[in-house]
């Protein structure tokens, strides 16, 4: 890891702390407007008159720094916040998610994947050493839980081999069949090409789409995604335990996955899938904010969800 990676994980760390006091105040206050008693309406004998509720629009104030994102009921598919929800951007990190839900659509999740020689030397997050052998779940767990870009290389090559194609291909296929219609990645990674080039690229809308479907498809790898690290084995016996790239998921109720992204190209990304009821799962993405505000931003737009279901005007 570079100095300059190592300067942005350490401002990372110290915004932390306001980040997640945020995001507590704001539950705090919606537990408050959950729990008052409400007072009975008076009748009077002569007339009654029905009113007929609004739920205010909690989205219309909200301000971020991002250049896209949305809040998608995935339940119902209606859009409730959007802000350049169809622009496609850079993933960074996020491009993981198609990575695995391709490798799940193909492979079993016992599938062995081996760490090849080709992601030992890559930028960023890396844990393994070639020649470890791990079941596909398990890699998938610790690969999008600390964001390891060897995990997800070695989980690209493996799915390409088993389809006899590209990885560009595979990945193109995958996005093809959940109707992604501004998503494609150059590799498995999401790690920029160069400087002009991103490794995937994506609209808020489309992640929505696609984080559903792995929170949908693998909830035991996504539920990974909402510790505070997580946990696996490899073939050979060597256990490894890796931390979380999202410093919030103790904040958010109900969390089903949490995926963090950030290059040069990219800024700071962010996917979040919650539920607001009995198997009423919401999506928040934020695209292309920076490495602190992309936790604001989502915090933001996490505690006005809230307050919309609860009927209120604001958290």
């Amino acid at each position: 890891m570079n100095s300059e990676e190592l300067q942005k994980l350490a401002q990372h760390s110290r915004s932390q702390r306001e980040t997640g006091i945020a995001l507590v105040i704001a539950s705090g206050l919606l537990a408050l407007f959950l729990f008052l008693p409400v007072a009975s309406p008076q009748t009077s004998s002569a007339a009654i008159t029905i009113a007929t509720p609004t739920i205010p629009n909690v989205f219309t104030q909200i301000a971020i720094e991002a250049k896209a994102a949305i809040v998608y009921d995935l339940a119902t598919g209606e859009t409730l916040y959007n802000k350049n929800a169809d622009a496609q951007l850079p993933l960074a990190s996020l491009t993981k998610l198609l990575t695995i839900y391709a490798a799940l659509t193909q492979l079993s999740p016992n599938t062995p994947i081996t760490i090849p020689a080709s992601a030992i030397n890559l930028d960023g997050p890396h844990a393994f050493s070639v020649g470890q052998t791990f079941s596909l779940a398990d890699l998938a767990r610790l690969t999008l839980t600390a964001s390891l870009n060897d995990g997800a290389v070695a989980i690209a090559r493996a799915t390409a081999e088993r389809q006899n194609r590209s990885q560009n291909d595979m990945l193109a296929a995958a996005a093809a069949a959940l109707g992604l219609s501004q998503t494609y990645a150059v590799n498995g990674s999401g790690l920029d090409i160069n400087a002009a080039v991103a490794g995937g690229y994506g609209s808020s809308r489309d992640l929505a789409v696609l984080a559903g479907a792995l929170a949908e498809q693998a909830p035991s790898i996504a539920q990974a995604t909402t510790q505070s690290s997580a946990q696996a084995v490899s073939e050979s016996g060597i256990s490894f335990s890796v931390e979380n790239t999202d410093p919030m998921t103790d904040a958010i109720p109900h969390l089903l996955l949490s995926k963090t992204g950030y290059t040069d190209l990219a800024g700071g990304n962010l996917v979040l899938v919650f539920d607001v009821g009995i198997k009423h799962p919401i999506a928040v993405v934020v695209l292309g904010s920076s490495m602190k505000a992309r936790f604001t931003d989502g915090t933001a737009l996490v505690a006005a969800t809230l307050a919309h279901f609860a009927g209120v005007a604001s958290l």
